[in-house]
């Protein structure tokens, strides 16, 4: 682990947000003016499922500016979410990219029902070669995650302004029910 404590940042984070009964985060006029005038200092990138039930600045209990997260259903990657990351990596200067899966995904219960048809088909064929003969959905979500991390190594083992041996790429699942993350 290159960067301990933004992981252990976010640990804690999820901790917090285990207990809330409303979601916790710097949200003030006085942060919305510091970053449209500073800008954005994110600690992590976060790779996530577009699902409505999975907000991971609650998840992290995190605030206005603290992570730089990028959405697409079930949570897979092509040039425009690498892009996304390359961008925040090399520019922000995020040294943690987090690709967060969760259970009970909709995108990766239609790839194990035999994939989907039209647009939806971009996002099932990427999970079924994810996931290859698994067809038990949680450790099929688990191969998914895992898939999006190693695409991330690869695709930036060799890249000038994001440096690897600096830049931590965790795999972590989302529990939709309790709430809890289980790392990878």
């Amino acid at each position: 682990m290159k960067n301990p404590q933004i992981l252990e940042r976010l640990i804690e984070g999820n901790r917090r947000y285990l207990t809330l009964t409303q979601p916790v985060g710097e949200v003030s006029p006085a942060l919305r003016r510091r970053t449209a005038d500073e800008g954005q200092h994110p600690c992590a990138i976060v790779i996530c499922c577009s699902d409505s039930r999975v907000v991971p600045e609650h998840i992290f209990s995190a605030g206005l500016g603290e992570l730089f997260v990028i959405r697409v259903a079930g949570n897979v990657l092509d040039r425009h979410q690498l892009g996304s990351i390359e961008y925040a990596a090399a520019h922000l200067h995020c040294r943690l990219i987090l690709v967060l899966g969760h259970t009970g995904c909709g995108a990766v219960g239609a790839a194990l029902e035999g994939g989907g048809e039209g647009m939806i088909s971009y996002i099932t064929d990427e999970i079924l070669r994810a996931i290859g003969e698994e067809r038990d959905p949680d450790r099929a979500c688990r191969l998914n995650v895992l898939h999006a991390v190693e695409t991330i190594r690869q695709g930036f083992a060799v890249h000038p302004e994001i440096p690897l041996g600096e830049t931590d790429v965790l795999g972590a699942v989302y529990d939709i029910r309790s709430g809890e993350i289980c790392w990878l």
